[in-house]
């Protein structure tokens, strides 16, 4: 397949990892740690225990936090802001070592270090509203207590603006590398769904999900979770979870969910294959309807999206929307970005259609990526009046204030036959 000869071996994928990540601390913290009002950002943590946000901050080559590892922050009388590391290990040309462990203790050198600079504000990486903001574990947070004292305990602040906007913005070079990394996706999924893997009557669905976990990692990406493929078909629908049958037959409509990650970015699809019965040289117009009712739902989702709108302000009218075009709609759209289920808003979910408190209060920025996630119901006349449950899933960015498909959308299905 030709996308396996386009993954770049780990040296070359390294080299453009660390320089987007030189570029990001250039660029991202000053004008985070501005917008947050914030003079100084500690993320501490330990080896195998790692704060979520730190993996995204270090070298490629980073494995783990070395023992304890140390990151602060802080902004200059210049509006500069001065990368420091507490930590045994140093990190190249990206951060400034400030500790000799010969001279001092861990906790005393960062006691010293913000008695120096003196922060008005001090951000910690503890959150109740997004997970990639709640980092601290109990410890480190008690350990930098005792250091610093009551003086700068009361000083410190609630750093997960600092963490999500970190996380959910993409530099100009991520959103041109991104279309590739979704095209790839598209390019194995084209394969799954074909004859060279699928044999109607022999082939089981669990076949299918492992080609696709084997073929992402022959080709050196790494799948975030374990791929899925399901069968609705006449009589069986997507709720029919009681042993249902696995053979893959003429008639079937089969749904795939996969992602990856490469080059430190995450993807996530989801797309639908038709079983050609003997005769047949398209699926049944009630199926090909049914998609057409989720790609509308996809149009009304992303026109809607905008800069500053908040994820429960969209969710509320994209259903609304597509509810007064007679659609049965669901959305339930996520951030992507270093992680799968990305730091960012959250744009419903399966469950929560009325709203997320918190997560889904959180604005549209510009410059950040999306997986498009969504379901419509549509009832079938050549399956009785059955219902069909179309679930898609694409990839699309925010940038320049507009959302565009990073690598386009299903709109027909794949032919199996």
């Amino acid at each position: 397949m030709t996308f396996m000869n386009d993954v770049l071996p780990l040296r070359e994928q390294a080299a453009i990892r660390d320089g987007w990540l030189k570029k990001r601390l250039d660029t991202f913290i000053p004008a985070l740690l501005d917008r947050a009002n914030i003079d100084m950002w500690i993320i501490a943590c330990r080896e195998y225990n790692e704060d979520p946000v730190l993996m995204s901050m270090l070298p490629a080559t980073s494995m783990s936090a070395r023992r304890r590892t140390m990151l602060v922050f802080s902004r200059e009388k210049d509006g500069s802001v001065r990368r420091l590391t507490l930590s045994r290990y140093g990190y190249d040309e990206l951060y400034e070592t400030v500790w000799d462990p010969d001279e001092e203790d861990q906790h005393e050198c960062l006691a010293r270090l913000v008695a120096e600079r003196d922060p008005a504000t001090i951000g910690i990486n503890s959150s109740t509203t997004f997970s990639f903001g709640d980092g601290i574990s109990f410890t480190e947070y008690s350990l930098i207590c005792e250091a610093l004292g009551d003086t700068y305990r009361s000083r410190f602040v609630n750093a997960e603006s600092l963490c999500v906007g970190w996380l959910e913005r993409r530099l100009p070079e991520e959103i041109r590398a991104y279309p590739r990394l979704v095209e790839i996706g598209h390019q194995i999924i084209a394969r799954a769904f074909s004859t060279a893997v699928i044999h109607p009557g022999i082939t089981s669905t669990d076949d299918v999900v492992w080609w696709m976990r084997q073929t992402m990692q022959d080709a050196g990406l790494q799948a975030w979770f374990q791929p899925t493929v399901d069968i609705q078909a006449p009589g069986q629908t997507y709720e029919d979870t009681d042993d249902p049958r696995r053979t893959i037959m003429p008639g079937d409509l089969l749904h795939c969910d996969m992602g990856f990650h490469y080059l430190g970015l995450a993807t996530d699809q989801q797309q639908h294959a038709y079983v050609l019965r003997s005769g047949e040289t398209d699926a049944p117009t009630g199926l090909r309807d049914a998609l057409a009712d989720g790609n509308r739902l996809q149009d009304i989702h992303l026109g809607l999206m905008r800069v500053g709108a908040t994820g429960n302000e969209l969710l509320r009218e994209a259903l609304e929307g597509a509810k007064s075009e007679g659609i049965r709609p669901q959305i339930y759209t996520h951030p992507l970005g270093y992680h799968g289920h990305a730091a960012g808003p959250i744009i419903g979910l399966w469950d929560r259609q009325d709203g997320v408190p918190g997560v889904g209060d959180y604005p549209l920025y510009d410059d950040t990526v999306y997986s498009i996630e969504l379901n419509v119901l549509r009832s079938v006349p050549e399956w009785d009046g059955q219902d069909l449950r179309i679930m898609l899933e694409e990839d699309a960015v925010l940038s320049n204030g507009a959302m565009r498909w990073l690598d386009g959308r299903q709109e027909s299905f794949y032919l199996i036959g």
